[in-house]
């Protein structure tokens, strides 16, 4: 064999194998960033058939496949830019706005505070502007979705969402006591659960646009699961929990972004200095381990300092969640959505060995640590969501009290009937093809389900 190679290396002098160098890995650290999706690399395919037949052209598959595309969304366009110019037509009609059994299907009510029992059933009509100024960290998907096909800023006003809003109204200002001595039962902590598409994040998002109408403090997480997914994440020495600086900044931003004018008039309570942690991708400063909180310092200044510096961002909302507990001048109430993710694994995975990884409990992480808990006595709403595919979870949730769950229920039958009349109103199924008989099958079919309702109305003939 070692005469062959060197014939071979005489006979062709530009052979030169080069050397097999063996590069070293790297050992653990403690810092990392998210794990990207699985490889897209393309498998070998071992069937021969397979691969006997004709390939087509990939450049005039690409250009068949755009022309057909630019064509359906030009025809979608016009479709939508036609229904949108018949619609301001129907403004002009008033007689056009009548629901099931020609009770009004918009209500006049302009505020969410002063909505009723018999306001039930009709829709609440939202300015666009309004929305991005009451909801700046954003809309549920269910929400955006609703607003796009309808054509239409609206809501329905479910007995639900009034259920929830008067228990906090309640707590803030108790009704006078019964005959009996005894008032109706409150509950500061609820957990929103329910089967899918029952509208939990769109109740949510309403009792946080009416608390914040009515002057609350509100720290709203609407993508509660972006808090176990992406970014970079290192394990804190001192407290052994798992850092993610990325988020900790995001969420000081979104919480600032209402909540401005009145985070500059609450003071303050905690003056220890914030310690720092390592910033998104640029490890530990050197030298300096804290940085330090001026006692006229207000709650403004401390969101500040953690947006402005990305090693304090953690350690800022963790002092930011102890300092929300102790205001008393205005009601705080804490909003989180995709609550469930909370209470399952996060995406994060740390190196046991050099071949193998643990999965890090969304538990383990500091910010979901510090305001996953509803054991204490401020006002907290968690919202679930099966969007996010995590599976369900069990009754007793750990650190949530047993009571606290409440199960929101698809549409009812007279739920029903006020929202597809309120699409017939929005053109999104024909007039001519629509009857009592036959939006009920719809609802029988889809079983209440409000997603599935909005795409089988349309097929209605």
């Amino acid at each position: 064999m070692l005469r062959f190679l060197a014939r071979s290396s005489l006979k062709n002098p530009k052979w030169n194998p080069k050397p097999i160098i063996a590069i070293p890995q790297s050992p653990l650290h403690n810092h990392f960033s998210s794990k990207s999706g699985k490889s897209s690399a393309p498998k070998g395919n071992n069937n021969k058939a397979d691969n006997q037949k004709p390939k087509k052209n990939p450049k005039r598959s690409g250009l068949d496949d755009s022309k057909t595309a630019v064509s359906d969304a030009k025809e979608t366009t016009d479709e939508r830019v036609l229904r949108a110019r018949l619609l301001a037509q129907d403004e002009k009609n008033p007689s056009l706005n009548a629901g099931p059994n020609g009770r009004p299907l918009f209500t006049n009510i302009s505020s969410l505070s002063r909505l009723s029992r018999k306001d039930t059933c009709s829709y609440f009509k939202f300015g666009e502007k309004e929305l991005n100024q009451m909801l700046p960290e954003g809309l549920p998907m269910g929400m955006v979705k609703e607003f796009e096909e309808s054509m239409r800023s609206a809501l329905l006003v479910r007995q639900s969402f009034l259920d929830l809003r008067d228990n906090f109204r309640r707590i803030v200002d108790p009704p006078l006591l019964s005959s009996d001595g005894k008032g109706l039962k409150v509950r500061k902590q609820i957990v929103l659960d329910g089967p899918s598409n029952c509208g939990k994040s769109i109740t949510l998002a309403m009792l946080v646009h009416w608390a914040r109408e009515e002057g609350w403090l509100v720290f709203y997480v609407p993508r509660g699961r972006e808090w176990t997914h992406g970014g970079y994440f290192y394990k804190n020495p001192i407290t052994g929990l798992w850092d993610t600086p990325i988020q900790a900044e995001n969420a000081l931003k979104d919480f600032v972004k209402y909540n401005e004018s009145l985070l500059k008039q609450l003071p303050c309570h905690i003056f220890d200095p914030v310690p720092l942690g390592e910033g998104a991708g640029i490890g530990l400063l050197k030298g300096v381990d804290s940085v330090p909180v001026p006692e006229s310092s207000t709650l403004y200044d401390l969101v500040q300092i953690g947006i402005k510096q990305t090693h304090a961002a953690v350690g800022v909302v963790l002092r930011l969640r102890k300092e929300l507990s102790l205001v008393k001048d205005i009601p705080v109430l804490f909003a989180i959505d995709q609550y469930n993710n909370w209470f399952t694994f996060s995406e994060y995975e740390e190196p046991v060995t050099m071949r193998s990884c643990r999965p890090v409990h969304a538990r383990e992480l500091a910010m979901v640590n510090a305001f996953r808990s509803m054991m204490h006595n401020s006002m907290m709403v968690g919202a679930f969501s099966h969007s996010t595919a995590v599976g369900k979870l069990r009754k007793d949730l750990p650190d949530v009290p047993l009571d606290a769950r409440v199960n929101l229920t698809r549409y009812g039958l007279d739920e029903a009937a006020a929202v597809c009349h309120y699409y017939l109103r929005q053109r999104l199924l024909p007039r001519e093809a629509f009857s009592e008989e036959s939006w009920k099958k719809i609802y029988y079919l889809s079983n209440g389900n409000g997603a599935e309702m909005r795409v089988l109305l349309p097929l209605m003939q």
